[in-house]
Parts: structure tokens; C-alpha cells; sequence
């Protein structure tokens, strides 16, 4: 039998979780990978803000248990976080991320919601969890030189004479169909795990696992890479577009997977206690996404699709395919990563192959994201630290 004050706890943090999902569904991750798309008129607003809801549920439910996890259970040593402090972090961080939404600040929810929990951690008396800090740590640093360095080869290569675009195209579509075979989805896995495409091909097919995966994974080539080519002999222009189109549904797809976990991985520890299993989490927070795609995404969308017009698709394509394979990574390793960092990073790779003068965006304004990146962890670390405190000595 619960007890009624463990459900009670449980209720406010699920209403703090929810409210940090929606608030993600409205935000970067809810608007920003349709927004190319809408930009180069290949979608609607309305129809952008119904498929990338769609979209990100799905994500979340098929792709977010290892971000989950790692929020839930990996970033701090030696205790187990208390439905007191896994409450306060889950409300500290909603706050934050609430006077960002409101106030117009650009306050990371990645940041702020890993920072929450770790601060609410050690005043528990925890021991900071170095080795998930240094991998955090590398994913974060790494990813805007990653973004950056690929966005710009894509879309100098979909720029250059010397290859026709058409094969760039079809080559591109070929480097998708590899991600998309080897990317894992939980209900094609065991239990405690998931699978690829590819790795459950190798398991069907009746030849050894090895060949199968490659045989899975050629296929998921040549499924993407033939559809592509007849696209764009017929009709280029076309056929980018909906290149386009697709690209803008897979990070969609990735967004949902790995944003979800930094709404709902504080709730883990308080599930256990109220006999919730994680994949009820993961719907809720799926809803909770797709709600605030539903509500706040269309605005946004139509807002950041001015920025993407001056854009044109090649470099919007350019930037969205690093965006989605860097979220896919994040992913598989279950590490909760900034949306914004990675939109940000390639679109400055893209716009660098354009102008040579980082697509026009300011030196200036990207310090002052940055800036507000790392207040954002530090501050929401230092806020939590004290309000599980004060609560502590008052309470406990």
C-alpha cells in the first residue's frame, strides 16, 4: 500500500515533470527541427507543429530510457536520490526553465535540469560521479566542433561544382539510411536494452548474426539511397524538399528521445516507490511534449522559420544531418545534451561554407548563449545545493 504523503511527493514532482516537458515540446526541441522545412515552403506551420508532436512522443517513448537513467540514477555517487530532493530538483529546475520560457533568457534545459539534480544529490551528502561528468563534459564540448566541422563539409560538398549535387544527395541519403539501421529503438530489444534495425535483422535472417547486420544495413541503405535518386533525376528541387522534410521528422524523432529523460529521469527513484515502471514514464513525459508541440511549437516554428529562409535547404539540410546523428549519440549513451547546442553548432557550420563569415551569425550574441549555457549549470547546481538544504534543516 503507498502512503499517502510518497504519493502526494510524487504528484508535485509529476506536475513539475510535466510542466518541464512541456516546456521542451514548445521550445528548441519542439520547433526548431521542422522550422528548415517551413522556411523553404515545404511544410505548413500547422502541419510542422501536428507531425513534429507526433514525432517527438514517439522518441520519447521508443528512445528515451537510457537519458532517463543516466538523470535518474548516474550523476551522483553513494545515495540514491529521496522523493524530497528528486521533488525540489524536478521544482528548481521548472522554475528555472519557466523564467527562461517567460523572460526571454536563453536558459538551457539540459544544463539546468542535469545541474538540479547533481546539486539536490550533494546536499544529500552524495559523492559527485566523475566518471559521468567526464563523459557529459566530453559530449558537450565535443558537439559544437563536431556540428560545426560536419555542417560545413555537407554543405560544401551539396556547393561545389566538381560533383553534380545529385550524387551528394544520394550519397547523403545513403550516410541517413546507415544511421537509421544502427540506431537503437527499445521495443526491438530485450528487457533491459534495445536494438537496431540491423542487429534484428542480423537475428531473423538465416544466415550468421554478422552478415545479417550487414545485410540489414545495406538494405536500409539502398531503401533510402534508390528513392533518392529517382527523386532527384526527375524533379531536384523536389526531391530536396523532401529530403528536407524527412530530415526535419528524424530530429524530431531524435529531440523527443533525448530531451524526454531530463523531464522525467528525477522522477525514477519516486516511481519505484509508487510501483510505476519507467516505460508509464516515458508516455507521460511523451504527452507532456507533445502537448507543448501541440501548443506553443506552431509559434515558435513560424518565428525561427524566418531565420531559416535565409538559410535555402542545402544549408539547412547541412545542418540537420550532424544534428541528428549527434542526438543519436547522446542517446546511445544516455547522456542529456543542450537541443539548442547542437542546432546552433551545425547552423554556424553551414552558414561558415556559405559566407565564410559564420552564416551571419553574431560573435556577440553566441557569447552571451554560452554565457547563459553555463549559469544555467552552475547556478541551477548552486540553487538546488541550497533549497534541499534549507528544506533539510527545516524539515528533516
Amino acid at each position: 500500500m503507498v502512503e499517502i504523503a510518497t504519493l502526494v511527493t510524487f504528484l508535485v514532482a509529476a506536475v513539475a515533470s510535466l510542466f518541464m516537458a512541456w516546456a521542451i515540446g514548445a521550445g528548441s526541441s519542439g520547433s526548431t527541427p521542422f522550422a528548415p522545412a517551413v522556411g523553404a515552403n515545404a511544410i505548413s506551420v500547422m502541419r510542422a507543429g501536428f507531425f513534429v508532436g507526433i514525432l517527438g512522443f514517439a522518441g520519447a517513448v521508443l528512445q528515451g530510457a537510457n537519458v532517463s537513467e543516466t538523470m535518474g540514477g548516474d550523476l551522483i555517487d553513494g545515495v540514491t536520490l529521496s522523493p524530497s530532493a528528486a521533488t525540489i530538483a524536478l521544482i528548481i529546475a521548472a522554475v528555472l526553465v519557466a523564467i527562461g520560457v517567460f523572460s526571454g533568457y536563453p536558459i538551457a534545459t539540459a544544463f539546468t535540469a542535469t545541474g538540479a539534480v547533481i546539486g539536490a544529490g550533494l546536499a544529500m551528502g552524495g559523492d559527485p560521479a566523475w566518471g559521468t561528468y567526464t563523459e557529459i563534459a566530453a559530449m558537450w564540448i565535443l558537439t559544437p566542433f563536431v556540428g560545426v566541422f560536419f555542417a560545413y563539409v555537407i554543405a560544401r560538398a551539396l556547393r561545389d561544382e566538381p560533383v553534380p549535387e545529385r550524387y551528394v544527395m544520394i550519397g547523403l541519403a545513403g550516410i541517413v539510411g546507415l544511421l537509421v539501421a544502427n540506431i537503437e529503438f527499445a521495443v526491438l530489444g530485450p528487457p533491459d536494452g534495445g536494438a537496431s534495425l540491423a542487429e534484428t535483422a542480423g537475428g531473423v535472417l538465416p544466415v550468421s548474426r554478422a552478415v545479417g547486420i550487414v545485410l540489414g544495413t545495406l538494405g536500409m541503405i539502398l531503401l533510402w539511397t534508390v528513392p533518392t535518386a529517382l527523386a532527384v533525376r526527375n524533379d531536384p528541387e523536389r526531391a530536396q524538399r523532401r529530403f528536407l522534410l524527412v530530415m526535419g521528422g528524424l530530429v524530431a524523432f531524435s529531440a523527443g528521445g533525448s530531451q524526454v529523460g531530463l523531464a522525467i529521469g528525477p522522477l525514477i527513484p519516486l516511481s519505484d516507490d509508487v510501483g510505476l515502471p519507467l516505460i508509464a514514464l516515458l508516455l507521460g513525459g511523451g504527452v507532456g511534449l507533445l502537448i507543448g508541440s501541440w501548443t506553443g511549437a506552431p509559434r515558435m516554428i513560424k518565428a525561427i522559420s524566418q531565420d531559416y529562409s535565409s538559410l535555402g535547404p542545402r544549408r539547412s539540410i547541412a545542418a540537420l544531418i550532424p544534428s541528428f546523428a549527434i542526438a543519436q549519440a547522446a542517446v546511445l549513451f544516455g547522456i542529456p545534451v543542450s537541443f539548442n547546442e547542437i542546432i546552433v553548432s551545425s547552423i554556424i557550420g553551414s552558414g561558415y561554407a556559405a559566407s565564410g563569415a559564420g552564416g551571419g551569425v553574431s560573435a556577440s550574441k553566441m557569447a552571451y548563449t554560452v554565457l547563459a549555457w553555463t549559469l544555467s549549470l552552475a547556478g541551477s547546481i548552486l540553487v538546488a545545493f541550497t533549497g534541499y538544504t534549507a528544506f533539510a534543516w527545516l524539515f528533516l
